[in-house]
């Protein structure tokens, strides 16, 4: 089974039993909600769709963004990843990783469920697709 692995320079940390997730946290300095739609194959992550509540510094929209339930919607053009590299710390705060639980409803954890809060010393976490070694569960 296909699973998002957490971890940093090859070392896993933690599992995910999921094939499809949402990254989301809040922008550092403008407080604004992102949130991106990810999908993992074999050949790794691919961004479905992005949306942010509003813009700000670094935050520009796309022009061809549709504004829907409060949100800026778009797909972002890009190709499949190979695994994305996440900048995490304290003053920043974390990120959510939001799926369908059990009962098919959405449901989103702070990376810190999984690895630990964030720290000035491990200032990063990777995340990629893997074949899941073990059957992690769902947290309740």
């Amino acid at each position: 089974m296909l699973g998002l692995c957490l971890g940093l320079a090859g070392t896993l940390w933690a599992q995910v039993p999921t094939e499809h997730f949402t990254l989301a946290w809040n922008h550092s300095i403008e407080k604004i909600r992102w949130e991106e739609d990810y999908q993992l194959t074999p050949q790794g992550l691919v961004l479905v769709e992005a949306r942010v509540k509003g813009t700000g510094a670094g935050m520009e929209i796309p022009d061809d963004a549709v504004f829907n339930n409060g949100s800026w919607h778009y797909r972002p053009k890009l190709p499949t990843l190979p695994k994305l590299t996440l900048g995490r710390t304290p003053e920043a705060g974390d990120y959510d990783l939001c799926f369908a639980n059990r009962k098919s409803e959405a449901s989103c954890y702070p990376l810190a469920y999984w690895i630990g809060k964030p720290e000035k010393q491990q200032a990063k976490v990777e995340v990629w697709g893997c074949e899941l070694i073990r059957t992690p569960q769902y947290p309740d």
